[in-house]
């Protein structure tokens, strides 16, 4: 939950669990799950060492009620609402900036695809034998194709990742506005006895 994923954060949880009215409620296992996800993340970024992982981990195994949660994230994730930060603030020159280091990210992506399959192959091909020719230069072409698309589409990639950019606010809404509709099929009503 990373990058974009931080501010869907409090999103991803049943009930809010920053909201007073909410501490008290039961935690489920999706929440617990969703706070596991994060501390995964941060451990994987290095924002987190082993030992604090397993404490948050074992900390979060143990969490009964929503309340117990927050505390887990709070200097993982930004305590603000669940909306994003209002787009305004953003200069053209971030926009740009941001959309260009998306794209970057994309292309390493490919590079990896292309580079890690390929040295794979060729390794269990020069291992196995060189009979019935050099099989792996198919892999090498199928994922280069895909290094090649993403080089060559550099302009739009990043006009793509411009506009994704200027679009979370409008998505958050609506997903928001969808969590808190009592008529969703995917969340039966409870009711307590």
């Amino acid at each position: 939950m990373t990058s974009h994923g931080e501010a869907n954060v409090w999103s991803s949880f049943r009930l809010d669990p920053r909201e007073p009215g909410n501490a008290g409620l039961r935690a489920s296992d999706t929440d617990r799950a969703v706070v596991q996800q994060v501390l995964t993340e941060a451990y994987a970024d290095g924002r987190l060492d082993r030992e604090e992982l397993d404490a948050r981990t074992t900390t979060v195994g143990s969490a009964r009620t929503l309340g117990e949660l927050p505390p887990l994230l709070a200097d993982l994730v930004a305590p603000a609402s669940a909306t994003p930060a209002r787009l305004e603030a953003r200069t053209p020159d971030e926009l740009e900036r941001q959309a260009v280091a998306k794209y970057h990210s994309d292309r390493r992506e490919a590079v990896l695809g292309f580079l890690g399959p390929s040295l794979v192959c060729t390794a269990i091909w020069f291992f196995l034998g060189h009979d019935g020719g050099f099989w792996p230069g198919l892999v090498m072409v199928f994922t280069f194709i895909n290094v090649l698309r993403v080089v060559v589409n550099r302009d739009d990639m990043v006009e793509k990742n411009r506009r994704q950019l200027l679009e979370p606010d409008d998505a958050e809404s609506r997903e928001l506005e969808s969590r808190d509709r009592p008529d969703r099929p995917d969340r039966p009503d409870r009711t307590e006895d």
